[in-house]
């Protein structure tokens, strides 16, 4: 009797929210962005658009790869070039290792300064 091997292409999908997320908790743990836990802080500027949330990372797919966008809040009292430098390496870095996906671009948008309250 003979075992018969059979050989499957299996094929791996991430779908963009857990992309996004990925990208989200990575930019979360860079000083100097402001952050709630493992969500960015939005202002309210930008929140909605036509009454519908928009999240401050997007996510797209162009030619197997994946070009991310993140809007930042920085800190006051942070270099808000470096904050964002750091931002693009910690993403590209997350996605590429948790979801094994080629990073293509990693934009990063400044979105507002959060200052100090000055109470304090």
């Amino acid at each position: 009797m003979t075992d018969k091997i059979t050989r499957s292409t299996a094929s791996l999908k991430i779908s963009n929210e857990v992309l996004v997320k990925i990208a989200e908790v990575a930019a979360t743990e860079i000083k100097g962005v402001a952050s709630e836990g493992e969500r960015l802080v939005v202002n309210d500027k930008g929140v909605q658009i036509a009454g519908k949330f928009m999240s401050p990372v997007k996510a797209v797919l162009k030619n197997e790869a994946v070009e991310i966008t993140v809007s930042i809040i920085v800190l006051q009292g942070y270099k808000a070039s470096a904050v964002a430098q750091a931002v693009q390496k910690s993403v590209k870095s997350a996605i590429q290792n948790m979801a094994n996906v080629t990073v293509s671009k990693v934009n990063v948008k400044i979105a507002d300064i959060m200052l100090s309250n000055p109470t304090e």
